[in-house]
């Protein structure tokens, strides 16, 4: 059986402390006083104390009071009988004395308790003097010979509690230097965003739009322009507007991560036949083979698939333009596969084109959604790129 919060561990500590606090009184009293009377004091002690240690910690206080009271009852009346009992009857006083420095955290409750105890203590010894018949009973001097250092019992619970303060102080103060820390943390990745939105809009917004603006030129003289020369402009006009409004969500979102909402659709592999034609317009062959329905996977599936097909066909247009692309998606064992591959360049591709990020940007997207990317040459002078993702990873 498992140990369920605690519980378990908490009461066997109880029985423990029990165990050692009140057998050590039954296991001397034979050698003091083997009297009935005596043995019925010390039972009935014992049976108070058991009850008191075990609500120690709920009633520190009440505790206290309530065991010495037991003890002075149970001192008094065997006195007052002719009968004895051990001195490690005070064992159980000391440690309610502990736990009320330990656990009582109302100075008022402590003053009172041990105001109370002092009372019952001198009520017990003056009915002591009062009751006992034997000299030998009356024992007034050792009784307080055993009380002499109980406060050492209160100091050392003083102290525990003292340390569980500073401790749990401590604490607090390292979750709150550390919550300091992430927020900082936090605000200097803003900060960092901000900065980044602020250079792409006035570096790559400003170019984007201009782009748009002269293609848009561009097509309103398209009476001029041979046939081939309008395709080519209508597809860059489309392009850039498609670019600037998923450019304008990106920088949304760098500036305040909370609205995470695009302000328009993500793009999913609903929208792979116009990004084709695009390709296909800007004279690049395209074999297209889906073997899965695209439109009943999920959206992440959709939207890793459409950029990793789309950074794929860019590549080819500035490596190997004009070269002969092969598209495959299929689904095997719950995995999709995708399958770009382009032959030879038909003619020279653009020197310098690109980041070099292309590539990390594919590998990123699928590694998110546990998926594989390998990457590489052909030999017969092609690219090869081929992603696989788990569709029960995503959600399917």
């Amino acid at each position: 059986m498992g140990v369920v919060d605690g519980i378990w561990p908490r009461w066997s500590a109880d029985v423990g402390l029990v165990a050692l606090t009140c057998l050590p009184p039954l296991l001397s009293q034979p050698y003091v006083d083997t009297s009935s009377l005596a043995w019925s004091s010390l039972v009935g002690y014992e049976v108070v104390t058991v009850a008191v240690l075990v609500l120690r910690r709920r009633l520190p206080a009440t505790a206290f009071v309530a065991g010495l009271g037991a003890l002075v009852v149970a001192l008094a009346g065997s006195a007052g009988q002719d009968a004895k009992l051990t001195p490690l009857v005070f064992l159980p006083l000391a440690v309610l004395l502990y736990n009320l420095g330990s656990y009582c955290t109302s100075w008022v409750r402590a003053v009172l308790a041990m105001l109370g105890g002092s009372v019952l203590i001198a009520v017990g010894l003056g009915v002591n003097q009062l009751t006992a018949g034997a000299s030998e009973f009356r024992g007034s001097f050792d009784i307080l010979a055993s009380l002499a250092p109980m406060p050492l019992a209160w100091v050392m619970g003083f102290a525990a509690r003292t340390r569980r303060v500073l401790l749990a102080a401590a604490e607090q103060r390292v979750a709150d230097a550390d919550r300091a820390q992430r927020l900082q943390a936090a605000q200097a990745a803003q900060r960092e965003r901000a900065r980044i939105a602020r250079e792409m809009h006035d570096v790559v917004a400003h170019s984007l739009t201009l782009l748009v603006v002269h293609a848009e030129t561009l097509r309103a003289r398209g009476d001029e322009l041979p046939d081939w020369a309008r395709t080519q402009v209508d597809g860059l006009a489309a392009a850039g507007r498609q670019t600037g409004g998923e450019l304008r969500d990106l920088l949304r979102m760098l500036r305040d991560p909370a609205e995470v909402a695009p302000l328009q659709p993500m793009p999913g592999l609903g929208e792979l036949d116009v990004l084709l034609d695009s390709h296909r317009a800007a004279g690049g062959p395209v074999d297209v083979r889906v073997e899965t329905e695209l439109e009943s996977l999920p959206g992440p599936v959709q939207l890793a698939g459409y950029r990793l097909v789309q950074e794929a066909l860019a590549n080819v247009r500035r490596h190997a333009p004009g070269a002969p692309v092969r598209l495959t998606v299929d689904d095997t064992a719950g995995q999709l596969r995708f399958e770009v591959v382009n032959g030879r360049a038909a003619r020279r591709g653009t020197a310098g084109a690109g980041v070099g990020l292309g590539l990390v940007s594919m590998r990123e997207r699928v590694d998110a959604l546990d998926g594989k990317l390998t990457a590489g040459p052909t030999g017969d002078g092609g690219f090869r790129v081929v992603a696989t993702m788990p569709l029960e990873t995503a959600g399917v």
